[in-house]
């Protein structure tokens, strides 16, 4: 005769992390604000500016420099102005609080939002990159390794800036501060039209333009990515990782 007896127990870390990554993605997803922010406003940058002389660019790869720039814009959208907005409406509406006292640790929730911000960049990318070649584009495949490592470093900043901001921001602010530090990257980051040349100083101040520099010296140019860029988003991404794991509050 088999005798049954509770066992309660909490389940492996990895399916939490698994479970609430789905969850990210899918709740991201259903954002139809996100879905533009992160899609349309990239796409009708590169179809107005690549396919048109609406703005001026150096060289004559038009499309060379545009797309790598709105794929670079891409990963803005979605890891920092997007998530702001989101996890400081989630903090108001009182679902990181309800997270808090899930099994779901601190570091596990930024873990998973930043791997669904991933995950999602994947799929956006790739979409755009497809657009940019179906309209003339011709990018050096045999960098994309480099070009990877420079955009996980860049969506890793910007998805602790997010963090950081939705921890000491209230949501309306929040929102102000992301739309204007989104707003004031596109236009200084030379996505649409040439930036002004500050030098390798330039990149640790304007993340946008440094990740945008990098993709067009891998994937346009055929070139090495700087060691000031690298070193620049290194240090945003580690800057803004570490204060917002310390900063993070779940209500």
């Amino acid at each position: 005769m088999s005798t049954f007896a509770p066992a309660p127990s909490r389940a492996p870390f990895k399916n939490i992390l698994r479970q609430q990554i789905r969850m990210e993605i899918t709740l991201t997803a259903r954002r139809g604000e996100a879905v533009v922010l992160a899609m349309g406003v990239p796409l009708l940058v590169l179809l107005g500016a690549g396919l048109t002389h609406a703005t001026n660019v150096p060289g004559d790869n038009r499309l060379g420099f545009i797309v790598p720039g709105v794929l670079a814009l891409t990963v803005m959208s979605t890891a920092f102005t997007g998530q702001a907005i989101t996890t400081g409406y989630e903090r108001s509406y009182g679902v990181l609080k309800r997270l808090g006292a899930s099994p779901l640790t601190r570091p596990g929730l930024l873990f998973a939002k930043t791997a669904a911000v991933l995950g999602l960049i994947v799929l956006q990318l790739l979409v755009l990159a497809l657009v940019g070649v179906a309209v003339g584009w011709r990018p050096h495949v045999a960098d994309l390794l480099p070009a990877a490592g420079v955009t996980v470093l860049a969506a890793a900043a910007y998805t602790g800036l997010a963090l950081l901001l939705a921890s000491v921001l209230r949501p309306e602010t929040t929102t102000a501060a992301a739309t204007f530090i989104y707003v004031l990257m596109l236009a200084a980051g030379g996505i649409m039209f040439a930036a002004p040349d500050l030098g390798p100083a330039g990149w640790f101040l304007l993340p946008l333009a440094a990740h945008a520099e990098a993709l067009r010296d891998a994937l346009t140019r055929d070139t090495e990515i700087p060691l000031s860029i690298w070193l620049s988003l290194t240090l945003w991404a580690a800057v803004f990782l570490t204060a917002a794991a310390k900063k993070f509050r779940w209500e």
